[in-house]
């Protein structure tokens, strides 16, 4: 009696798990900083990973299932993300987009430390959910969106499950408009290390732009045709988008269309319409004295926020 052949390619089974900061900054970039100018797509960063997984294990991606994705990051208090003009509107949009993918949400409150917010705890959130859905559901591989060496030991407990890992990194450098410096973000090299697939992604994403690579295009969010709006085009909201208690003096040095600069040490600092706090952007005047503080956005870009008038304080 003939035994059947075993299936040469069986499906596999891929988890996809995210720290929603790093992911925040890397979308920021190419959206903001990168020629391309548009953002991550997260359906179409699914597409890409099953491609890679086939491309790697010698099968299909359409035998490689993302069963599970989950995203990691600290989040704000309402009261705290209602100081920014709209900004509980976009977290909301964000958590529509995640949900529509199919990823689920891990949040865990973000800190105020030494009058600076910060996220806390949450590596460690991400190892232990990431490592027990491992035990439960054996993917035949994880893919990690990170950079941090924090997470080598969460790679070493999986692999030894029997599990696979893919790192989807990022290294890259530019200089920031405004002030001249260099911003740079590189990823673990203990972590590239660990990985079993290590996917370099600047270069791949370089590479796949350049030859037009259909996965690697649909990595992006399509732009919309017409007239753009401002408000929908505004970064993710990022941990060090909020500032700390120390307050700062300086003149207006020129004023544009939504946005300026202001007279500061060393560099000028750079501020938003919506981020004045009881003043219309069209009442100041180049010259005015503001008060402000003063922190860096998610592109790495100093900038001033909770703007007040000096003139303002001074007649209460």
């Amino acid at each position: 009696m003939m035994v059947p052949n075993k299936q040469a390619n069986p499906a596999l089974k891929v988890g996809v798990f995210y720290d929603g900061s790093y992911f925040t900054h890397v979308s920021n970039y190419y959206n903001y900083v990168h020629p391309h100018r548009r953002r991550l797509h997260i359906g179409g960063l699914h597409d890409f990973i099953k491609h890679m997984v086939a491309e790697r294990e010698g099968t299909r991606p359409n035998l490689c299932h993302i069963i599970d994705a989950h995203f990691f990051r600290g989040r704000f208090s309402a009261k705290d993300a209602n100081e920014k003009t709209n900004q509980l509107y976009y977290d909301r949009v964000f958590d529509d987009v995640l949900m529509y993918n199919g990823v689920q949400t891990h949040y865990l409150p973000v800190k105020d430390l030494m009058g600076r917010k910060r996220e806390k705890g949450i590596d460690v959130l991400m190892a232990l959910e990431t490592y027990e859905l491992c035990m439960l559901k054996r993917y035949d591989v994880v893919a990690l969106i990170a950079s941090d060496s924090d997470h080598v030991p969460l790679v070493r407990k999986i692999h030894a499950l029997g599990c696979k890992t893919m790192l989807l990194g990022w290294d890259f450098e530019y200089v920031e408009e405004s002030s001249g410096e260099t911003q740079t973000t590189k990823t673990s090299t203990d972590l590239w290390n660990s990985v079993t697939y290590p996917l370099e992604m600047a270069d791949l994403i370089e590479e796949g732009l350049r030859e037009n690579d259909e996965p690697v295009r649909d990595m992006f969010v399509l732009k919309e045709s017409g007239p753009r709006d401002p408000e929908a085009d505004r970064p993710l909201v990022s941990i060090s988008d909020y500032s700390s208690e120390e307050r700062y003096t300086g003149e207006i040095m020129s004023l544009h269309n939504g946005y300026g600069f202001i007279r500061f040490p060393d560099n000028n600092v750079f501020f938003l319409h919506d981020d004045l706090v009881d003043i219309e952007f069209s009442s100041l005047a180049v010259g005015e004295e503001l008060e402000f503080n003063v922190t860096t956005n998610s592109r790495g870009q100093r900038v001033a926020k909770h703007i007040k008038r000096v003139s303002d304080l001074v007649s209460r």
